[in-house]
């Protein structure tokens, strides 16, 4: 109990402290301030990117709904960890605990979208450079094709021009195809750049077939990359339900118990113990299925 309090007291002391320096700032822009400072100097260069993109699509949280996260998570983990331990003390230092699993769930849901747009854009890749190659019966101008139609977005597109100018410099596509299959590694991408590789050195009778049978490779992947989507969907939604009933099986336990004979079983330091190793886990379960479902959507 005694470090409970050392820790509210340190989090007071360190509030106080930030405002007096703020100068009479509004606290919260300060704070929001000083955390675009650390983010912008610690966060991955990587995630920075994958959060701009997702800022760029207009898909990023608006401040009013990251508002509500905070306060939807601190109170109902405030009102949980109440119903466990009857003590508001202890119920504010997990309410404010709470908020610091949002900035990962915002990775996780960034990553996530990221990745959806990164799948999206390959599909149009694959695609588009089947169908330009059935015209132009070379791939270097098949992708030319499809860097200037203005259908991919970056970073796909920046790469597609990496390329092209790989295949200019070194006169073959073997570099180009290389480079591609590192940064996109999908076996769509491979599989398509192996054809057409095959096709310009070696030269294809049923060349024609063979497209066709990719592109209906690329349809039926879509379809079940989109289909999974769906499914995790789903299984999220019946996650999220289980999780919060089992936060709140202590609801049952003290209606089996009486709640006057669980206050007083609160006394003993084991009972305390288990209590909170039973909302860490818990919340470790529910953490492990969040990552479950916003990773590797899109992949194959």
């Amino acid at each position: 109990m005694y470090f409970i309090i050392l820790i509210l007291v340190l989090f007071i002391v360190v509030f106080v402290i930030s405002y007096r320096k703020s100068n009479g700032e509004n606290v919260y822009k300060y704070m929001s301030k000083n955390a675009s400072i650390i983010y912008e100097k610690y966060a991955p260069y990587s995630f920075k990117e994958v959060r701009q993109k997702v800022k760029d699509l207009g898909q990023e949280y608006t401040k009013k709904q990251y508002t509500l996260q905070v306060a939807v998570f601190s109170i109902s983990s405030f009102l949980v960890t109440y119903l466990y331990f009857y003590d508001i003390i202890v119920s504010l230092i997990y309410a404010l605990l709470s908020i610091l699993v949002i900035p990962y769930l915002t990775y996780l849901r960034c990553n996530r979208l990221y990745s959806e747009f990164i799948f999206e854009q390959i599909q149009v890749y694959t695609t588009n450079t089947i169908m330009e190659f059935q015209t132009t019966q070379s791939f270097v101008k098949a992708i030319e094709g499809v860097y200037d139609s203005g259908v991919l977005e970056d970073p796909v597109k920046t790469d597609v021009k990496v390329m092209i100018d790989l295949a200019y410099a070194n006169g073959t596509i073997e570099e180009s195809l290389k480079y591609m299959n590192e940064k996109y590694d999908y076996y769509i991408v491979k599989n398509m750049h192996q054809l057409f590789l095959q096709i310009t050195n070696e030269g294809s009778k049923d060349a024609g077939k063979s497209l066709e049978n990719m592109s209906l490779d690329i349809d039926m992947l879509v379809e079940n990359v989109y289909r999974d989507r769906i499914d995790r969907a789903n299984f999220h939604k019946k996650f999220l339900k289980f999780g919060i009933m089992l936060y709140l099986m202590v609801m049952l336990v003290q209606f089996l118990l009486g709640v006057e004979s669980y206050v007083a079983m609160l006394d003993r330091p084991e009972i305390q113990l288990i209590l909170h190793g039973i909302l860490i886990l818990n919340t470790f379960f529910i953490l492990k299925g969040e990552k479950y479902y916003n990773e590797n959507v899109g992949a194959e």
